[in-house]
């Protein structure tokens, strides 16, 4: 979700019907909102292409595509998690494209690999040896494995890359480059030996939390929480956020984490947006959005089966 110039915009991945649909057909879809009510369809942002040798041809993998508007260039910048064509989950890239209006039309630029040659700030000197298992290592030189992601934009402008990482043993959080277009080599392993994925992050009175989800596929499972005075730490892992009857807790209402949107008129109301995943019926995937309520200062989330914003939000332009 990009919140830009008076207008909430909602990127997806556009999903086609039957177990086809979990590859990319058509690519990336955009939808428009004034107050996170009423939707304007914008037609597609990113569209795949017809070049077989492109990365992000027809049946590659486009999953969790973010955008932000980047203050010093101008341009909108829009991040995904790839899959090359035919190659499963084993490429384990992210996709970088750039815009000039929020809604695109978007150009790709190529994919990579995060942090290639670079370790860790928190590296232990026994995560530098390669061997089985020691996917840190193993992958130095290649750059860092990148499966489900998210992007955050900080107060200062500043921007970063949160994924699952080491064969989803691990969430990294990497810093963009100024223009948001490459990782800078400074980053940080958060967990490591925790299956992880689906990672959300956000800001409230200058705390950082993070949600994500654990590691079973395309089952929904039990919620993460962690929070942290700076984004690069110590992060202190939380309870399961999720409060309720216990098949609400084990499966978080049966979806996985996507983003967190504070809204641009109340920064300290936070909502959790979460996917329910339909593997066999890809366009059949629906959406869960609550409110993130608190205790004792630590997030929480109790199931609503319909709710209202606390004001008709009306957001600011941006200056």
């Amino acid at each position: 979700m990009l919140v830009h110039d008076g207008t909430y915009y909602w990127f997806g991945e556009h999903k086609t019907e039957g177990s086809a649909g979990n590859r990319a057909q058509v690519g990336v879809h955009v939808y428009s909102s004034k107050d996170l009510y009423r939707w304007k369809d914008e037609g597609i942002a990113l569209k795949v292409s017809d070049d077989p040798a492109s990365d992000i041809v027809r049946d590659s993998i486009i999953e969790r595509p973010k955008v932000l508007f980047n203050r010093l260039t101008g341009k909108f910048v829009m991040w995904f998690h790839l899959e090359l064509k035919g190659k499963g989950y084993r490429a384990a890239r992210n996709g970088v494209a750039v815009a000039d209006r929020p809604q695109g039309p978007y150009r790709f630029l190529g994919s990579s690999r995060p942090d290639m040659g670079a370790w860790p700030m928190n590296v232990r000197e026994e995560d530098q040896i390669q061997g089985p298992d020691k996917h840190l290592a193993n992958d130095f030189a290649l750059g860092q494995q990148s499966r489900d992601m998210t992007l955050f934009q900080d107060d200062d402008g500043k921007a970063y890359l949160i994924y699952s990482s080491e064969e989803n043993q691990s969430l990294h959080i990497s810093q963009l480059s100024d223009d948001y277009l490459k990782t800078i080599g400074r980053y940080l392993r958060l967990f490591p030996g925790t299956p992880l994925e689906a990672p959300a992050l956000f800001k409230r009175q200058g705390h950082y939390y993070l949600f994500a989800s654990g590691v079973t596929g395309w089952k929904p499972n039990a919620a993460y929480s962690a929070e942290a005075n700076s984004i690069w730490g110590p992060w202190q892992m939380l309870d399961n956020p999720v409060r309720g009857a216990a098949e609400d807790v084990s499966t978080t209402f049966g979806a996985q984490s996507t983003y967190a949107l504070p809204l641009p008129d109340m920064p300290d109301r936070i909502i959790f947006m979460a996917d329910r995943w339909k593997p066999q019926n890809a366009i059949d995937g629906r959406y869960v959005w609550l409110p993130v309520e608190w205790e004792h200062d630590k997030p929480v989330l109790r199931w609503q089966s319909a709710w209202r914003l606390p004001v008709q939000s009306s957001i600011k332009r941006e200056r």
